[in-house]
């Protein structure tokens, strides 16, 4: 393992500042639990200020919320063990389901709201009188804590969000140029696009929660357009990369392309060197396709389409890339980036539809709530003194990580760390606190191995298991103003702790058993229902929901399937499902504006194209398209070029090319009639 970076100590050592001057505040102030304020900067502070402010804001809100839920519900049902246990743990279900509704760092809100109840309410049913004073001096405490690290991170060496958004997309766009590589030089052989590219789509969904902070940090703020701008591109990236593997395939097997497709390929790999990074520049390369490309009127058999076709997605490829470039060195905080002007007009493709599962949602909500209201009968039933803590960290348990399709080996993770947290702390508070006395001395005693533990904080591989060393350390040892630690009450309250996070293994080892499988055949499933229902009218959905929709399926489904989750009869592309659904959609807009014959050809490919993603859905299994449906997409493009005039024709045109190439990319080339008449140059055209 390496050791950690010089930029892994600064950090370590402003999140070990923050904690000692809010211990230090909350100590003179003479708040009754000092200590969770110093907990409280373990668990918000972040390497990026931007991060650090934003989930500053989203704990405090969360805070408020469930103290205030706190001080409503206990003395209403204070009298009433059972019922009171019940309500929190409805309370703990409806939030924790708002809290997964929203993939968003937002969401933190709703979550810490769903735990915060029972940490607060719990512990004071034994003196309900208090529970306003006890809510308010832990929303002073917490609320200290976020103060102290969001302004030791913003003052002390702050780091911004900007350059490390660019720097990761600076990683994805190596990948991705990497790929782009390999499809324009010809060197990818397969069909379907292998689940490592399919993966880019969910690095890019990744990136969101980068982008929700650059608007809360301050250097960063006015690059938060651009960012998102920026994100856009990069998706659209890949279903462009995807399609130009079907047609640089497609070209290669094209024999009445003749010298025209040597120079497409000679023209497609200038642009790999481009992207790989040979000096050119955009508007040679651009000047280039243009001039392989066909002029419409010229169009009259399979190869010109596919020319064309070809040439549509080279020259997007160049103006994507021209825009991913700007964009990632203005995020940067490049002062040569200047004023960006988009070399791509697209259609808006940065939507917020996402796709929920909600059975699977409500059950993960159902089984928390339900553990919340198992602990508190247990609790109840035993009359245990730590009872209170006991479901505190059951419930804290669930809630983390509700959303995992198996929490278990999570939730064993916290067993063993925060089992080792309490002794640490057991030997330290007993063994080394006891010769302190003074806050000078304590902060040189605590600092070894909070330090240590802060460095590797910043590591994604760590990051769960080093905040549960920092934040339950911190918890444990109980700093008060006066040294009053009782072994027996520490023993019994760190039996409570662990005990709750067993029961919560035990119960999602009894509850949740199954695994990834589950969710990625409902996911591959959903993809399909909704591409049937787009094919037949019956959703209303525009390009930039259902690539929002295409793209969140993706993000969910490629690190299940990365896991081996499903197997080869759900193997799905995604790229290759989203270039269908725009092509769908194109057909879907362009179809009222054709003649009689040419919409009926195009009406038919619509149902074929639904009937065969509601098979596949029926089946639960990828299923071969239907040889009829390839008839029905040729007679379609005859029937298009036959009465072709117009925008609407042209661009009807180059969906077809691209569905029947995502659908029968053997195929062999279509028999087509001579040209009627041409129409104006095509818009965009579609993938």
């Amino acid at each position: 393992m390496k050791l950690p970076s010089g930029r892994d100590w600064l950090f370590s050592a402003k999140a070990f500042t923050a904690a000692m001057l809010a211990l230090y505040v909350a100590l003179a102030m003479d708040l009754p639990r000092p200590y969770w304020a110093m907990t409280t900067v373990y668990v918000v502070a972040n390497p990026l200020t931007g991060a650090t402010t934003s989930k500053a804001l989203y704990r405090a809100l969360g805070t408020l919320i469930g103290a205030s839920g706190a001080v409503a519900l206990v003395p209403t049902f204070v009298t009433a063990p059972e019922l009171l246990s019940l309500t929190v743990a409805l309370w703990v279900g409806v939030l924790l389901y708002l809290s997964l509704l929203d993939r968003t760092p937002r969401s933190y809100v709703f979550m810490l709201a769903a735990y915060t109840l029972p940490i607060i309410a719990l512990p004071a049913v034994t003196a309900p009188e208090t529970i306003f004073d006890v809510a308010l001096a832990r929303s002073e405490e917490i609320l200290l804590g976020i103060l102290c690290a969001s302004l030791v991170g913003a003052i002390v060496f702050p780091v911004s969000v900007g350059p490390a958004f660019a720097t990761r997309v600076g990683g994805w766009l190596r990948d991705a140029g990497a790929w782009a590589g390999e499809v324009l030089r010809g060197e990818v052989t397969g069909e379907a696009v292998p689940l490592v590219r399919q993966k880019l789509a969910a690095d890019v969904a990744a990136l969101d929660a980068l982008i929700t902070q650059l608007a809360h940090d301050p250097e960063a703020r006015p690059f938060a357009r651009g960012a998102g701008e920026l994100r856009g591109r990069l998706l659209l990236l890949l279903p462009v990369l995807s399609s130009l593997n079907d047609r640089m395939r497609a070209i290669s097997r094209e024999e009445a392309m003749g010298s025209a497709r040597d120079d497409l390929t000679a023209l497609a790999r200038e642009i790999a060197d481009w992207i790989t990074g040979t000096p050119d520049t955009p508007d040679r390369l651009r000047a280039r396709v243009a001039a392989l490309t066909p002029d419409p009127g010229a169009i009259e058999d399979w190869a010109g389409l596919l020319r064309a076709n070809l040439c549509a997605r080279l020259k997007k490829l160049v103006d994507l890339w021209q825009d991913c470039l700007a964009l990632r060195q203005q995020v940067a905080g490049d002062p040569a980036a200047g004023h960006w002007a988009p070399v791509l007009h697209h259609r808006p493709i940065i939507g917020t539809a996402r796709h929920h599962d909600h059975g699977l949602l409500l059950f993960s909500t159902a089984s928390a709530a339900l553990a919340t209201l198992t602990a508190s009968l247990i609790w109840i039933i035993s009359g245990w003194p730590g009872g209170a803590n006991f479901v505190a960290m059951a419930t804290v348990a669930c809630c983390f990580f509700g959303a995992q399709d198996r929490p278990a080996p999570f939730i064993w993770m916290m067993v063993v760390w925060c089992a080792m947290a309490q002794v640490i702390a057991g030997i330290l508070l007993f063994a080394v606190i006891p010769q302190v006395h003074d806050f000078a001395t304590l902060a040189v005693v605590l600092a070894p191995p909070f330090l240590l533990v802060g460095a590797l904080i910043p590591r994604p591989e760590l990051g769960l298991v080093t905040l549960l060393l920092a934040a339950n350390g911190a918890g444990s040892l109980s700093v008060q103003s006066h040294y009053n630690a009782d072994f027996t009450l520490y023993v019994n309250e760190g039996l409570a702790v662990v005990g709750g996070l067993l029961f919560a293994w035990v119960w999602a080892l009894a509850t949740k058993p199954f695994g990834a499988e589950i969710a990625a055949r409902r996911l591959v499933r959903s993809g399909w229902v909704d591409l049937a229902a787009c094919s037949a009218g019956t959703r209303l959905q525009d390009h930039r929901v259902l690539v929002s929709r295409i793209f969140d399926h993706l993000g969910q489904l490629v690190p299940r399937l990365a896991a081996g989750a499903i197997d080869n009869e759900l193997a799905t592309d995604g790229l290759r499902d989203l270039r269908i659904g725009y092509n769908v959609l194109d057909l879907q807009r362009d179809r009222r504006a054709l003649p009689g014959a040419a919409k009926d050809a195009l009406n038919a490919v619509l149902a074929g194209v639904a009937g065969h993603f509601r098979a596949q859905a029926t089946a639960g299994a990828a299923l071969p398209p239907p040889h009829p449906l390839l008839d029905q997409v040729d007679h379609a493009i005859a029937a298009v070029l036959a009465r072709r005039e117009g925008l609407a024709a042209d661009n009807a045109l180059q969906a077809l090319v691209g569905l029947r190439q995502a659908l029968f990319p053997r195929a062999t080339a279509p028999i087509l009639p001579p040209v009627a008449a041409a129409g104006a140059p095509p818009l965009l055209a579609a993938e």
